[in-house]
């Protein structure tokens, strides 16, 4: 999927606070200090520029698809002209039955799907910047965490940012003694619990379970934290590459993330947006 402009997003309104501030937690769960969030999670949420931009980013991985030119005509027709007494359906040579329109049995269809059209929609720059920060201000909000179904602490303070040392966590064991301690194992296992066989077709196309997701790892650089990548529902993507169906799935903001220290200084630069 392709990220977000990099340019530097609009300035919120008056009325919100320019900057918030959260803790950063080191891998055993204890607090080790505080951050300043870049601007864009002080953004209004706008539920409906989010799924606005999320509409716009599937419309572009559709597939098109079509009926062929040729289907449903490939008979040797004819017409008797008008004055006959029988309709001007086209049909078979030296016989009575009717061959090639739509309303034959084998013709072609009325109007099939077309190879030309175009699914693609397009959105605004600065409605897509917009719901990009939108969608990181959602982060920060618990409700909008829990009603999306996620297990999220009493305690938390969201979004959670953790230290640098959570980038270099290689594998599954280490990744849930962290979320252990930061009590978000829970959510992985609803993700766990939650996943079931697909119904219909697609378990014929390489999509036989659909699992619920569940936490999102933002690290600075590609190929870190690669030991959350087994875990049921865990996502892992770098600052760079982040979008806004990351971080709302399906067009309902407030995906619990977890944030790395140096990601949200990346994600600061790449906003535009100077170190406080």
């Amino acid at each position: 999927m392709v990220a977000d402009s990099e340019a530097a997003l609009p300035a919120p309104s008056e009325h919100h606070t320019p900057h918030h501030r959260v803790r950063v937690v080191d891998l055993q769960g204890k607090e080790h200090g505080t951050i300043t969030l870049p601007r864009a999670f002080s953004e209004t949420v706008r539920p409906d520029l989010i799924r606005k931009a999320i509409d716009v980013a599937q419309s572009h991985r559709r597939q098109p698809y079509g009926a062929s030119l040729t289907g449903g005509r490939r008979h040797s027709v004819q017409w008797s002209g008008k004055g006959h007494g029988v309709s001007r359906t086209p049909r078979l040579m030296d016989s009575m039955r009717g061959a090639q329109a739509p309303n034959t049995v084998g013709g072609g269809a009325a109007h099939p799907p077309r190879v030309d059209r175009i699914w693609t929609k397009r959105i605004n720059t600065k409605e897509r910047r917009l719901a990009f920060a939108s969608a990181l201000a959602a982060t920060r909000i618990a409700p909008l965490a829990r009603a999306r179904g996620h297990q999220v602490p009493e305690a938390a303070h969201l979004p959670i940012v953790v230290t640098d040392p959570v980038e270099e966590i290689a594998t599954s064991r280490d990744a849930r003694e962290l979320l252990e301690h930061l009590d978000l194992w829970p959510d992985v296992r609803r993700a766990q619990d939650g996943t079931r066989v697909r119904s219909g077709r697609g378990k014929r196309r390489n999509r036989m379970r659909r699992t619920p997701r569940s936490l999102l790892v933002v690290t600075s650089a590609p190929r870190r934290a690669r030991g959350f990548r087994n875990l049921a529902g865990v996502e892992v993507v770098t600052a760079h590459r982040l979008g806004t169906e990351d971080l709302a799935p399906g067009g309902d903001p407030g995906r619990l993330t977890i944030f790395s220290h140096a990601a949200i200084e990346t994600l600061r630069e790449r906003l535009g947006e100077e170190r406080p």
